[in-house]
């Protein structure tokens, strides 16, 4: 887990083994930290620690180490990872002399043979000792190139043991912390793996071929016509050459397969070079670029656990200010639902499939980056367009490692049904979130249907899906009223042998019938069950994808509460199945009429112009909840401003979200003082007594502190809700509302809402 809070660095005496840059600038950070400890170095070169004391980093210093021990409370070992076996023994036999309570750490960036290092000096590894690694560096060396900002905005890995003590590793990221990095923990051997593949291999590739090019014999013309790209490909090349032979050798296991697996893409990508194979060309580069672009996204923000199961340090919080009027023309992103789906279904499709509209959220994006990793051609998004090169039916190929979700679990259940029936394994995983939910609602009948599929505890994520099982169909009759359940079970269909038929007990969103359509595939409906033959295939066909209508629920709620409002929402889906929350609105009395109404790529779209009118508290029509169920922590903070109670029954589904929402909202609105009870399946609201005429602009309830639990949509609807509220209303932990909604607080600010972005360490 990251660092989430600074704490002060309290220790008294603090010696750097090794003052090169990394040291120096460890000593110079916290230096500018203000630290007003001790600081003592001890190192080789009695020229360093002089230059040292000159430029006011060190205290003092000597060569020897027995000679600057005395009473230290923390040594950072900050020596060449081949040095570090010595050293340690070295300290070894002094710690006696050392403060009682003294931590180590180090700065190495192998870990493996340094945990070997301290069990060879000391019979274990101490539990006071905190391995560490910083990620940051430079081509400059030395004490004299030491940088206070050096670790400003870095990573800093820790590789704690089981049985590391607690307060040492507290202490640790402390010194870390107060330097400006971003503090990790991660295991020593998923460091090393990590490490070999994003840090060493691409050293070792800088040198090889700077080394390959000033051996030729013109390397004087190649180097002065050489441009950018290669002078930042090749600056790398301009570190510490003892340092890196060092680590090489250290590493050696963990970088060799990380070389082997680079020398495995060249292969595949020279071939393709010498067939003159464009598809294959583009789709290599095309997965690179835009797999560059979607980590770089997930290392820039707090909503997913970020690369390598490293979770961000920083936590967004809204702030939302009272009052104001939702006025305007907007349109909200693409429907989420269809932009997975003709990624999906384009995929496998036969021929090249246009879409327009895509959803560039985080969400959607992680299933786009799925289908490269399994070697799909995919052009863009640029500006909502996508080109995806279909690879057929059976054409998908084995990805290299786990595909990556995020947080969407719409993508992971889809996924499951699609993978079921492909020849290789895949493991399914995601972000903290989705981790947290059920995925034995489509594991079960996918193991009927023949499927091998293993979960972790309690049936959820990562999944590990066993390729090369025979598939049949079946006949399923769904316990609970699920979109995502009924698309999964479809989607494994198409490669069962037989019918697939599956019965729902209420009626959900038909996206993937649709599409399948669309895409020429048969799919059959009859009452309350849809079925389909598997065998069959999918012809490319254009997509035009609505906004989404849960994104515009939001902007929906806003303006039907707030006097004054009137808002019009451009190129919405109103699929029959998702338009709950319309019908809902308009019983509660909503002004808002639906104009422009017309079909895009089978989907019905409209524009919805909505005004303020007073609202009315209703009893929720049970055959509405299944049609809104993702709409009802907006439509909550709708009837907290009705007249009356709403009374919502039937609703058990909303505990199994990104959060358990029934009790995430009944939590929020307890805290701005909204009246409610809460029920296994449903909650009644009372709403304000005060919304008696269209200009009646009193508050409805108070101001207050809301935990989303890392909930978009709880974000939002709180969000939407101080514009009735008597207060502020501050939210905590609002970065996932960009893997659902792109731009929503732009969007907020544009028609009305007053919408601060701050980090949680701002502030109280």
């Amino acid at each position: 887990m990251a660092s989430l809070v600074k704490q002060p660095v309290t220790e008294s005496r603090i010696l750097i083994v090794g003052l090169g840059l990394i040291g120096g600038s460890l000593a110079a950070a916290l230096r500018a930290a203000g630290f007003r400890g001790t600081i003592l170095s001890c190192g080789p070169d009695p020229d360093e620690i002089a230059r040292g004391i000159e430029m006011g980093l060190i205290d003092g210093g000597d060569t020897r180490l027995e000679n600057v021990i005395d009473g230290v409370s923390l040594v950072v070992l900050a020596v060449p990872v081949l040095a570090m076996r010595g050293v340690m023994s070295e300290l070894a036999g002094l710690l006696g002399r050392a403060a009682p309570e003294v931590v180590i750490t180090d700065v190495g960036s192998t870990k493996a043979a340094i945990r070997d290092c301290a069990i060879a000096a000391f019979g274990r590894v101490p539990p006071t000792l905190v391995l560490g690694h910083p990620i940051a560096g430079s081509e400059k060396s030395g004490v004299a190139a030491a940088n206070p900002e050096l670790y400003v905005d870095h990573k800093v890995i820790l590789t704690p043991e089981p049985d590391t003590d607690p307060a040492a590793l507290a202490r640790v990221r402390a010194l870390w912390a107060a330097c400006g990095a971003e503090v990790l923990e991660m295991d020593v051997a998923r460091h090393d793996q990590v490490l070999a593949r994003t840090s060493h291999l691409p050293h070792l590739l800088a040198f090889s071929l700077v080394d390959t090019l000033a051996r030729q014999d013109e390397r004087l013309e190649i180097f002065r016509y050489a441009a950018g790209g290669f002078r930042d490909f090749t600056r790398i090349a301009g570190s510490d050459p003892v340092m890196w032979r060092d680590i090489f050798t250290a590493n050696r296991d963990a970088v060799l397969a990380s070389l082997d697996d680079f020398e495995a893409g060249v292969a595949r990508l020279r071939g393709a070079v010498e067939r003159g194979d464009g598809d294959a060309m583009l789709a290599t580069f095309d997965r690179a670029s835009h797999a560059r672009h979607y980590f770089e996204s997930l290392l820039n923000k707090t909503s997913y656990q970020a690369e390598y199961q490293m979770q961000q340090q920083g936590k967004l919080r809204y702030r939302v200010s009272p009052g104001g009027a939702v006025v305007g023309r907007i349109r909200v992103p693409g429907d989420k639902s269809i932009s997975h789906r003709s990624i999906m279904l384009g995929a496998l499709a036969e021929g090249v499939t246009e879409i327009k509209g895509f959803l560039e959220g985080e969400d959607s994006l992680a299933t786009l980056q799925a289908f490269r990793e399994m070697g799909v051609a995919i052009e863009g998004p640029h500006q909502g367009r996508v080109t995806v090169h279909g690879v057929g039916m059976h054409g998908l190929k084995a990805p290299s490692g786990p595909l990556y979700v995020g947080n969407a679990g719409t993508a992971m259940r889809l996924f499951a049904g699609l993978l079921a029936g492909q020849a290789f394994d895949t493991e399914l995983t995601g972000d903290t979130s989705l981790t947290k939910r059920p995925m034995n609602r489509v594991a079960d009948p996918l193991r009927l249907m023949g499927a091998e599929i293993d979960t972790a505890e309690g049936g959820r994520p990562p999944l590990h899906l066993h390729g090369g099982r025979a598939l049949k169909g079946i006949t399923y009759d769904m316990p609970m009223a699920s979109a995502q359940v009924k698309s999964c079970l479809l989607l494994a269909g198409l490669y069962a042998e037989g019918e697939t038929r599956v019965r729902e007990p209420a009626p959900t969103r038909d996206h993937t019938e649709r599409m399948l359509t669309g895409f020429g595939y048969a799919v059959h409906r009859e009452d309350d069950t849809c079925w389909l033959e598997g065998g069959g295939k999918l012809t490319a066909a254009p997509i035009d994808v609505p906004s989404d209508i849960s994104s515009a629920t939001f902007f929906l709620v806003a303006a039907a509460i707030t006097p004054g409002s009137d808002l019009v929402l451009e190129h919405v889906g109103i699929n029959p199945t998702r338009i709950g929350v319309i019908n809902i609105l308009q019983l509660m009395g909503a002004d808002l009429r639906l104009t422009n109404e017309r079909e895009v790529g089978g989907e019905p779209v409209a524009d919805l112009h909505i005004r303020y009118a007073p609202l009315k508290g209703i009893e929720i029509p049970v055959d509405q909840v299944p049609l809104a169920i993702d709409e009802f922590p907006a439509l909550f903070i709708a009837a907290a401003n009705a007249e009356g109670t709403t009374r919502l029954r039937g609703a058990e589904e909303l505990r199994v979200k990104e959060s358990d929402r029934l009790q995430a909202m009944a939590d929020g609105l307890a805290a701005i003082g909204v009246e409610h009870s809460l029920y296994p399946d449903g909650i009644d609201i009372v709403g304000g007594d005060n919304v008696e005429g269209a200009n009646d602009s009193s508050p409805s309830y108070g101001g207050g502190r809301i935990d989303s639990l890392e909930d978009h949509r709880i974000a939002m609807a709180f969000a939407i809700a101080a514009l009735r509220a008597s207060g502020e209303i501050i939210i905590d932990d609002c970065a996932n509302v960009a893997t659902s909604f792109p731009g929503f607080v732009d969007l907020a600010r544009k028609v009305g809402l007053t919408l601060q972005e701050e980090s949680s360490e701002e502030g109280a």
